[in-house]
């Protein structure tokens, strides 16, 4: 048996789906997945800073960790334990505190290992510098450690403490173990290295960005004289980092590089993993382009490669990758079976997202999942019983439900979610798939838990069982889901919030929230998917009426043809589908068409300025945020996924840059940038900006000083940025119906 808790899969070009609500920083363990015991019978849990296991079925509690053991020697308080992660015996547990952010996620920090037989407490990584340690786990045996240090890999002997340098050579652009900022924010890579199954070495990627240039943000606040700040980042167009694989040996501290065919500065390595058992490695290799993905068995003591699968798409080969993003323990990217002789592989090549067996013997792929339907999410393997578990919706994209089918590919489709839960599910199977932690949601039930015996997916208790409390749970909603056709015949699935004492003889304005990209979807059945985070106050109350849309391009689970219909044509096909949807939606009676606004983030920005300048007719008012105006200016691992190589296809970034039709706006426009984004550039406003005034258009601009991507750091902005846009809106866009 597979268990895909901890390291379950998702589309990985979901992972910038956050990006547009990104009102606030992001913790990197958020709501973590439960943390399963070994035998799968318990978890574990923090709790006030105690480590306690909860047994399955009746709950029983226990504290496995104390608040004194959890304190060192000579402090008068215990550590403040931000994640824990155990040896494999679970006999010990790596305890991460004093964390800091690198991009996105607070990946550095201080270790502790707290020893259950000795009852000790133990610092990694002494003398090395304070919260610089990076993805600490322990070897398979339990007697090593490894960790990242200032992009130098580090071995630690647990008995004696003795720490052993694995590189040297570690720089700003030279990083071992870890990686540049293009392939965390695109590739979710983080964790740079992955122990051998005999304890004896390790692979770990190495980047090579000495060849990237530097973009230089501005300090202008910390002293009377401005500050660079250096940020190695491949814009589009420009040649990516170069990156290799290499074992070193933990004895010799030697390190034989993996010898994988093709240019190392045109290709990119996006997974690596030692293959149960063995001295093998399965290695995945995409082109620049991303439209070619291979599979190679590699010797991880000779470095000889060899394909043993191989896919392209004319647009890009999606990712899938195992492992929740925003955690920093995920390490399982492919999921093993039949003792390592076969992986479980996705694919879209027949249309729709489904599941392969996938030998690494040379014998024929088996297709598990069948049918005109995406598979959505992977979230359990039962090999024993022959089973996959995953979350589909074949009827309605905007939800999620269980399903199992046969691992023979001889199995019909199995619906396992209680068919009386519309809306989205999630699970957390323990480790033996005895038991599940089951998550619900919908637009008028905020989520809730319960945990099921798999096997008839009933609750273990009947006070907790979501399906006999549901009329408890239920709010009182506004929103309605909807679906429109455009002109085009295009079928959009959409929600709309209706004023709080709506009248439909009445004209309300309306609120469009778009992002739009291929990168996430804003029509979920879930809780508080309509919710506005910045306005200040109820917009039902106040009188607007609020919609989101999804547009073909969206990863929305309708098929490959759907999602990868936007290639390089980001900015137009998306833009059209928002714009034609929006104009039946004004023929209802109760729109007025001359109070309509639309907002969005990041994408989302860049998608709220070509609506209001490529439609004018339509938008009156916009407020965009953190927005690529240009898109020539934002990373190459992003943008020539979905929109090639500006030296093919130039043509088609210009034609779907806002910047490009700046000279049509005739709305009102709020544009809001940080000048410290390390994501979208303050640059794309400074570009937007200059043709603006050019053409003497006139607008509204709020430059936040120093505040990335998020716009969250300082004092008071976050209540500035909520005020300022709330009060533009109310200007601009007055509420309640007439």
């Amino acid at each position: 048996m597979i268990n895909i808790n901890h390291h379950f899969k998702i589309n990985l070009y979901n992972l910038k789906s956050f990006l547009f609500i990104c009102f606030i920083s992001f913790s990197i363990y958020g709501e973590a997945q439960v943390n399963w015991t070994n035998d799968g019978d318990s978890y574990f849990k923090l709790e006030k800073n105690q480590l306690l296991t909860y047994t399955l079925p009746d709950k029983v509690v226990k504290t496995v960790i104390s608040k004194e053991q959890l304190t060192p020697i000579g402090k008068s308080k215990p550590l403040e334990v931000a994640h824990f992660s155990f040896s494999l015996d679970q006999q010990k547990v790596l305890l991460f505190t004093n964390t800091k952010r690198v991009w996105r996620l607070n990946t550095k920090g201080d270790y502790w290992v707290f020893n259950f037989k000795t009852n000790s407490l133990t610092q990694l990584g002494k003398g090395l510098p304070p919260s610089s340690l990076m993805f600490a786990k322990f070897s398979p045996d339990g007697n090593t450690l490894a960790y990242v240090s200032d992009n130098n890999l580090y071995s630690e002997d647990y008995e004696s403490g003795k720490i052993q340098p694995l590189t040297s050579n570690g720089t700003v652009a030279i990083i071992n173990g870890t990686f540049d900022w293009a392939y965390e924010e695109e590739f979710a890579c983080r964790d740079g290295f992955r122990w051998s199954p005999d304890s004896k070495s390790i692979a770990y990627w190495q980047i090579d960005a000495s060849a990237i240039k530097k973009f230089y943000m501005i300090n202008n606040t910390d002293s009377i004289y401005s500050q660079l700040v250096p940020l190695e980042y491949p814009k589009v167009g420009e040649t990516p980092s170069a990156c290799k694989v290499g074992v070193v040996d933990i004895s010799d501290i030697k390190t034989t590089w993996m010898n994988i065919p093709g240019d190392a500065s045109q290709h990119y390595l996006v997974r690596m993993e030692f293959i149960p058992g063995t001295n093998n490695l399965l290695i995945q290799q995409l082109n620049r382009k991303q439209n070619n993905s291979k599979l190679f068995l590699v010797n991880a003591i000779n470095g000889s490669a060899k394909v043993i699968q191989e896919e392209s798409d004319e647009a890009w080969v999606d990712l899938f990758q195992t492992g929740n993003p925003y955690k920093i323990d995920y390490t399982n990217n492919f999921n093993f079976m039949n003792e390592s002789k076969c992986i479980l592989w996705a694919s879209e090549k027949d249309g729709w997202r489904h599941l392969y067996q996938v030998s690494l013997e040379g014998k024929p792929e088996v297709l598990i999942t069948k049918g005109d339907y995406d598979v959505i999410d992977l979230k359990y393997i039962n090999q024993k019983e022959g089973y996959v578990y995953y979350l589909a919706s074949p009827a309605n994209a905007t939800q999620k439900y269980l399903y199992r089918t046969k691992l023979n590919g001889k199995g019909k489709s199995e619906l396992l979610s209680p068919e009386s839960l519309m809306g989205s599910h999630d699970y957390s199977f323990s480790s033996n798939g005895t038991y599940a932690e089951h998550t619900f949601s919908n637009y008028f039930t905020p989520s809730t838990k319960e945990f099921i015996t798999v096997a008839n997916q009933k609750s273990l208790t009947e006070g907790e069982s979501i399906v006999n409390n549901l009329k408890n749970l239920e709010k009182k909603s506004n929103t309605e889901f909807f679906t429109i056709t455009t002109t085009d015949n295009i079928q959009m699935d959409g929600w709309m919030v209706k004023p709080s004492n709506f009248d439909p003889k009445k004209k309300y304005p309306v609120v469009f929230y778009v992002y739009s990209e291929p990168a996430g979807t804003t029509v979920t059945d879930t809780y508080g998917a309509d919710q506005n985070g910045l306005y200040m106050g109820d917009m039902a109350e106040d009188g607007y009426i609020y919609i989101s849309l999804d547009n073909r391009g969206t990863p929305a689970p309708k098929g490959r043809e759907w999602r990868k219909s936007i290639y390089r044509k980001i900015g137009v096909i998306n833009i059209n589908d928002q714009a034609m949807a929006a104009k039946e939606i004004l023929k209802w009676d109760f729109i007025d068409p001359e109070r309509v606004a639309v907002w969005g983030w990041s994408g989302g920005g860049s998608a709220t300025l070509n609506l209001m300048f490529q439609h004018p007719e339509i938008y009156k008012t916009g407020i965009a945020i953190a927005a690529v105006a240009n898109q020539l200016t934002y990373d190459n691992i992003y943008q020539e996924r979905y929109m090639g190589l500006p030296q093919e296809n130039k043509e088609d970034f210009i034609a779907g840059s806002p910047i490009t039709y700046a000279k049509n706006l005739t709305g009102n426009l709020l544009y809001i940038h940080g000048t410290g984004d390390d994501n979208v550039h303050y640059q794309n406003a400074d570009m937007l900006l200059n043709e603006l005034i050019k053409y003497n258009k006139q607008f509204q601009f709020m430059p936040y000083p120093n505040r990335s991507h998020g716009i969250y750091e300082g004092a008071g902005t976050s209540l500035h940025l909520a005020t300022l846009y709330t009060n533009y809106l109310k200007m601009h866009c007055p509420p309640g119906g007439r």
